[in-house]
């Protein structure tokens, strides 16, 4: 049986999408079914639970970002081999910004171009008939969008759950579960959003128990019924990004965690190997790799780890002398000369950039972000375009002496100015990448 696929998507975020996909699939795996996970847009933290719930590697599908041959290429792989495919949309279903068609980032291109239907979950806190309204809204704002059926949420009585699905059926829209009020289903979050599958505590109890939820709350066999076999192209790596060297030296602990799955997937299926090695332990490079890449991370929570670890410092002086280094967000945090924590004291970071960053005079930088390389560095070459995103309450407090890396636009091409920095063989940025445009 080829894989049968199906998005999860609400209003706007908070209505409890991601506590719906994570029982979900793990109930879907309980019934001995392969499940993988998608997540729309370009979060990098959802796709770890996603992981956790399935046994099986998560990944993003971003209309902006991504290009449509990858963006096939990526859902195919992710049905292989699978039953179900469990798309989570960010933010609201038809949510994006303003771009070409089917490039808005928004989950509802994803449903348009496979033709897949949407499960919405509906927050009815507050309201009760008035979510037939909702429903109905979304079920009609574009035809190419199948509401399959809708899961009430946050209910607060049986009467509540009564008077909602009578006024949603009644307009042709099938209720296939109600979720009771519940703060055990709440996911911690702190100033980046949601905390990291990594980093919870009791995992797998905590995914148990969304299961155990969710097996009571939902009529599982009508959202089976709801998916459709997942009808994606071939696609291809063009516009992938290439693998920054043969053999990657990776940063990898609780202070470098943010790397797409696709990201590093197709590095190594692109023939390269990924060594990781940990700062925070204060572990070096390995030396038998030609590039080292820190990714993104909350380096602001571990600054005096990362500033007592003269080993690393050392070592990644010593690499950087003869071959490329690269840091993502929290990784250029690191590769700069000192780090501001949340308060208000400076560590000493690696010095291999000039930069200063602050999270104590934090300001959110949010949105998706489109970089013309000025230079030729580990994520492409001089002239190219790169599309990724941004997200960090960090800043920069002293911009140093450094080339910048990139001019930068915003995800509509609004012009953001230099970027970055780049000095010898060693370039950062704080937007992650995520494809070639």
């Amino acid at each position: 049986m080829s894989a049968r696929g199906l998005i999860i998507g609400a209003p706007r975020s908070g209505s409890g999408k991601t506590s719906v996909t994570i029982g979900l699939m793990r109930t879907l795996a309980r019934r001995g079914h392969t499940v993988r996970g998608g997540k729309s847009g370009p979060d990098y933290i959802d796709p770890g639970f996603h992981a956790a719930a399935t046994g099986q590697p998560g990944v993003n599908l971003d209309s902006w970002s991504m290009q449509p041959d990858l963006l096939d290429h990526l859902l195919s792989h992710q049905a292989q081999g699978s039953d179900f495919v469990i798309i989570e949309s960010a933010m609201g279903l038809f949510d994006g910004i303003r771009a070409d068609p089917g490039r808005s980032g928004a989950a509802a291109e994803l449903a348009r171009r496979y033709r897949l239907p949407t499960l919405l979950v509906l927050d009815i806190s507050g309201q009760s008939i008035t979510a037939a309204a909702i429903a109905h809204g979304f079920a009609t704002f574009d035809p190419d969008v199948t509401i399959g059926g809708v899961v009430l949420n946050q209910v607060a009585s049986a009467r509540h759950e009564d008077q909602a699905r009578a006024a949603i059926e009644a307009r042709g829209i099938p209720v296939v579960g109600a979720v009771y009020r519940n703060p055990d289903m709440a996911l911690p979050e702190r100033h980046l959003g949601l905390v990291q599958a990594s980093e919870h505590q009791a995992l797998e109890a905590f995914i148990d128990r969304l299961a155990d939820t969710m097996e009571k709350s939902l009529d599982l066999d009508a959202v089976i019924a709801l998916a459709h076999p997942v009808e994606a192209p071939q696609g291809s790596v063009t516009h992938a990004l290439p693998p920054p060297g043969q053999r990657i030296a990776l940063a990898s602990d609780a202070a470098f965690t943010f790397v797409y799955p696709h990201v590093a997937r197709l590095w190594r299926e692109q023939g390269a190997e990924i060594i990781p090695f940990s700062p925070l332990a204060d572990q070096v490079p390995d030396e038998s790799c030609d590039t080292c890449w820190l990714p993104g991370g909350y380096p602001e929570l571990h600054a005096g780890q990362l500033a007592a670890a003269d080993t690393f410092k050392t070592g990644l002086h010593r690499f950087a002398e003869t071959r490329p280094v690269h840091g993502e967000c929290g990784g250029f945090m690191v590769l700069g000369q000192a780090l501001e924590d949340a308060e208000g004291v400076t560590h000493a970071m690696t010095g291999l950039l000039g930069h200063a960053t602050s999270y104590a005079k934090r300001k959110l930088n949010l949105g998706y972000r489109q970089a013309v390389l000025t230079a030729d560095c580990l994520i492409g070459r001089a002239g190219e375009t790169v599309r990724g995103h941004e997200f960090h309450y960090s800043r920069v407090i002293d911009s140093g002496h450094d080339t910048p890396l990139a001019e930068l636009a915003d995800g509509i091409g609004n012009a953001l100015g230099p970027s970055g920095a780049r000095r010898g063989h060693v370039s950062g940025t704080f937007f992650h990448a995520i494809a070639r445009a």
